[in-house]
């Protein structure tokens, strides 16, 4: 797979999501590390369009839950219901099974049904009354959680943060670029004359692929020695888990791959640092997240082996 073809879907994507390389990118990195994705921002920003966009490009199956207060379990697994015909239950699939879901809003729906999701990030499964079935390949989750200050709105717990590989948000569009995106095209129709730059089979071909990027011992030792910096550093909480090692290395290793290169450098690993660590390390002063401009830091007082 040609780094070009990659430059070809985040082009097209880019006529959709004006201004917005960097986010589509990391999106793309998301995705073919095998991760999930989580998008912060205010309504209206195209968070659910860079969605279906990215589906279309990939040729891959799209379903969009939007998420409320009252909304149940089943309603994203689905549900048994009796067939009165043959006397036994029919399972009825829910919007997880399929390629690419969108979970809208998903910090407006309670705790319980937030919890649904948390096999299937993880395992690529679920679990119904016994029975467990498995999720289509591949499956990646694009949630996106308006900001805490709304209403209405129930904090994800850290285990439910943890299964994001990504935290990213999207932001206004420049000036420029808003006001082609005023004077352009409907987005619809964009979307019903872009074509497919991938197709099902390629994406499980690239995620495999990523997976065998090469790592030297030397990356492996600044990767420890970052995740030891946040661990004895007196600015974090607590510092990053071992799962977070996991997460960077699968995005470095995607990030290179994009770039089309079968290895990883410290660049790739510093390009991908803060959209990985941003919602796993909490100030040790109030707890809180820490400033994204603080996050770039840890790459200062790092030293490059």
């Amino acid at each position: 797979m040609k780094n070009q073809t990659f430059k070809e879907i985040i082009d097209q994507v880019g006529k959709v999501v004006l201004g917005k390389e960097k986010q589509i990118r990391l999106a793309l990195t998301c995705l073919f590390a095998k991760g999930h994705l989580l998008i912060e921002d205010i309504p209206g920003i195209g968070k659910t369009t860079l969605a279906k966009v990215l589906s279309v490009c990939l040729g891959l199956k799209f379903q969009r839950i939007q998420c409320t207060s009252d909304m149940l379990p089943g309603d994203i697994l689905g549900f048994n219901v009796y067939d009165r015909n043959n006397g036994s239950f029919e399972f009825h699939s829910g919007p997880i099974f399929t390629n690419v879901l969108l979970a809208d809003e998903i910090n407006r729906t309670t705790p319980k049904t937030q919890s649904a999701l948390l096999e299937a990030m993880e395992e690529q499964q679920v679990t119904l009354e016994g029975q467990t079935r498995t999720l289509d390949e591949p499956f990646f989750v694009i949630a996106t959680q308006n900001p805490l200050e709304h209403s209405g709105t129930y904090p994800l717990p850290e285990s439910q943060l943890d299964r994001f590989l990504m935290r990213i948000s999207i932001g206004y569009p420049g000036r420029l670029a808003e006001k082609n995106l005023l004077m352009g095209e409907e987005t619809k129709t964009i979307l019903s004359g872009m074509k497919e730059c991938m197709f099902h089979d390629d994406v499980l071909t690239v995620q495999e692929k990523v997976k065998n990027v090469h790592a030297s011992d030397a990356f492996f030792e600044y990767l420890q020695d970052l995740l030891d910096f946040t661990r004895n550093s007196e600015h974090f909480h607590m510092g990053l888990s071992p799962r977070a090692g996991i997460a960077l290395l699968q995005a470095a290793r995607s990030w290179a791959f994009i770039d089309g290169r079968e290895f990883v450098v410290p660049d790739d690993l510093q390009n991908v640092l803060p959209w990985v660590i941003g919602h796993r390390l909490h100030s040790r002063d109030d707890l809180g997240e820490i400033p994204r401009d603080r996050l770039n830091t840890i790459m200062m007082d790092v030293p490059i082996p």
